[in-house]
């Protein structure tokens, strides 16, 4: 069974919107959304401590995107408005278990999770 699954990616032209959504293991309290464009880093696009609901988001996504716990669904999701081609990109989530949100930032920040999904690519044209 796998960790960790991502879905919802897609093709959009600029302004659109897209919902992604991250399968998670009940046992996942950390959860990170991240993205890497061909010939780029990886780079950290959102995260979430689960049991409090703290996150955190790049600069670059800020006001624009917005992760959160869908708790029927069991998934950290991650919607993302006003998409620019500049957010094209393969986006993955990762998962780690913790039990404080500062063990949290520190994963985000250092881009230490245990568990990572395939990634899903979103597409935006100009």
């Amino acid at each position: 069974q796998a960790q960790v699954v991502e879905s919802g990616g897609g093709s959009v032209e600029t302004g659109g919107s897209l919902l992604l959504r991250c399968q998670v293991l009940a046992d996942t309290t950390c959860v990170g959304w991240f993205r890497q464009a061909p010939g780029k880093e990886r780079e950290k696009v959102a995260r979430m401590f689960i049991t409090t609901s703290s996150s955190d988001y790049a600069d670059s996504v800020e006001e624009r995107f917005t992760i959160s716990y869908n708790n029927h669904r069991g998934t950290v999701d991650l919607l993302m408005n006003d998409l620019q081609p500049e957010d094209t990109a393969k986006y993955y989530c990762a998962a780690k278990a913790v039990t404080q949100v500062g063990h949290c930032v520190v994963a985000w920040s250092r881009i230490d999770f245990t568990h990572w999904g395939p990634g899903t690519q979103v597409t935006v044209s100009s």
